[in-house]
């Protein structure tokens, strides 16, 4: 007999602020606002409670938060290098064995570095916040 524990409520939490966080913050760093929404349209890292019954044990929805973890650490770096590729793909192998869709390489960011959008972004995290 095998004991398997059901992911918590927090974790599943979890995951959706990872992935907001994913379109907040990563994903303007490298990508305009018009491609950011055909990544919610093609539902990029798109949750469902099929997904969550999907990795619905405590380990599995570890190994999701974890991965979501760092390919955000890989990416939030200061000088992306090709030396972060191999546990990139191996985080992002993850994600896709979760069912999770996440149809980046590392080169997109890799290559998206130097032509990091300067504009303002729709969905990024703004910088402060007016009450009127």
């Amino acid at each position: 007999m095998k004991i398997v524990f059901a992911s918590t409520p927090e974790q599943e939490e979890e995951i959706r602020k990872l992935v907001h966080n994913m379109y907040t913050t990563i994903f303007p760093n490298y990508f305009p606002d018009e491609d950011i929404k055909d990544f919610e349209q093609l539902n990029v890292l798109h949750t469902s409670t099929r997904h969550f019954e999907y990795f619905g044990t405590l380990k599995e929805a570890y190994q999701v938060i974890v991965s979501l973890q760092i390919i955000t650490a890989i990416l939030e770096t200061e000088n992306l290098e090709e030396r972060y590729e191999q546990i990139f793909n191996k985080n992002v192998g993850i994600l896709h064995d979760f069912g999770l869709t996440f149809p980046f390489t590392f080169n997109n960011f890799y290559n998206g570095k130097t032509m990091k959008n300067d504009m303002l972004s729709m969905y990024g995290k703004a910088a402060n916040e007016l009450l009127i």
